[in-house]
């Protein structure tokens, strides 16, 4: 997987979008300017339309000239992450480019370690029906895979949530609140395995879902219900 000092090596300018949170965050990155960063709380279906057109107002550039897109794939919102993937793929058939996915808790996890590494915790998001998603952050490099558990199995030690994600539950034990803001979380990724191409942009599930078949079958009045 490319860090982001590689991703804008290859593409130099990537148009980042993530609406995990109550808070829709859209930055334009660029390998020779300053990242620009636009927050809003708006909900997703109109907060990263806002966000695009104020950074690309700001900067005078035009969509067009977006080599990359970059996108948080979750935890967090599902109708957020979802908009998002939708808003790529609709931009993506104007004009093909690549995209790359990232996890909130993960890249939440990170800068939360590069303040203190001398520690062990997990960032923490609520998963609904009972059960949280779960980041294991070590001192060492990497990261465990990002995993569901029921509140119950949760294990011991440090736990945080990132800042602005919703929660329908109280956590299994108190939780502390860590950073969720982008302008700081981006900087600190430059060297991480952080990001994944993906052909086709969509919300994070951990199993692909299933639909259950109805056999065909033709509807006559014989066959209806009577009551």
């Amino acid at each position: 997987m490319p860090s982001l000092s590689q991703l804008l090596t290859s593409h130099h300018c990537l148009l980042v979008f993530d609406a995990a949170s109550t808070q829709v965050q859209v930055g334009l990155l660029r390998s020779d300017h300053a990242a620009v960063w636009q927050t809003t709380s708006e909900e997703a279906g109109r907060g990263i339309f806002t966000g695009v057109r104020a950074i690309l107002n700001e900067t005078q550039i035009a969509l067009d000239a977006i080599e990359a897109f970059v996108f948080c794939e979750g935890p967090g919102s599902m109708l957020g992450t979802r908009t998002v993937a939708m808003a790529i793929r609709t931009w993506q058939v104007l004009k093909p480019r690549p995209a790359y996915a990232y996890q909130s808790l993960a890249v939440a996890g990170h800068f939360e370690r590069s303040k203190n590494g001398h520690r062990n915790f997990a960032v923490i998001a609520d998963a609904r029906r009972e059960t949280w998603h779960h980041q294991s952050v070590g001192t060492g490099p990497g990261m465990a895979p990002l995993c569901r558990l029921p509140a119950a199995e949760v294990p011991g030690g440090e736990l945080v949530t990132p800042e602005h994600f919703r929660a329908w539950a109280q956590s299994p034990r108190p939780a502390g609140i860590c950073s969720y803001d982008l302008a700081k979380i981006f900087p600190a990724l430059n060297d991480g395995d952080f990001f994944r191409a993906v052909a086709a942009p969509d919300a994070f599930q951990y199993e692909a879902p299933e639909y259950k078949k109805s056999p065909a079958r033709i509807h006559s009045l014989l066959t209806a219900d009577k009551k």
